[in-house]
């Protein structure tokens, strides 16, 4: 029995397409491929979870002192004149933030090995980057915590039109 399904492509094309999809079933909740497709998909998203909500809580918090410039009512920098020059002035905010731990700092690693990155946003000036592996570590984490695997769900939804080929929705639960 074969370990996995090589999806007529190579295996440079197969890996790309896998984490692609992927990727795609983690920033948007469910995805329609084909069969075949969403069965390899399932694996390889299963995993990524079943660690995120193994190491969820391996983390510690921690203050730090960050330099925040100061604002005016209309949400401007202050400025003022230091030896001839316009400078922003700031001020010292006690700040706490997560450190993972090494065990989670590994995990974290290997799931962005296998995750791209995602933008959000039709605009330009609305695109931003989403951070997958904080989205699984919080989000996912929290809401799987309390089961055993089975994080996914595979639906059929009949044959594609063009080559017959069954296709499914695959989807977090």
């Amino acid at each position: 029995m074969a370990k996995y399904r090589k999806l007529s492509r190579t295996s440079s094309q197969r890996k790309a397409l896998l984490r692609g999809q992927v990727t795609a079933l983690l920033a948007n909740g469910k995805i329609v491929t084909t069969e075949a497709k969403a069965k390899e998909v399932r694996k390889i998203a299963e995993r990524l979870i079943a660690k995120a909500v193994k190491e969820k809580d391996n983390y510690e918090e921690i203050v730090v002192k960050a330099k925040v410039p100061c604002r005016d009512e209309n949400g401007k920098r202050i400025k003022e004149v230091v030896d001839g020059k316009k400078v922003a002035r700031y001020d010292l905010v006690d700040k706490t933030i997560k450190k993972d731990l090494p065990s989670r700092y590994h995990v974290r690693k290997e799931i962005n090995k296998v995750l791209y990155t995602v933008t959000e946003g039709t605009k330009k000036k609305d695109r931003h980057k989403v951070d997958l592996c904080d989205k699984l570590f919080g989000e996912y984490a929290e809401k799987y915590a309390t089961r055993n695997g089975g994080y996914t769900r595979i639906v059929k939804i009949g044959q594609r039109k063009g080559d017959g080929a069954l296709e499914v929705i695959l989807e977090l639960v």
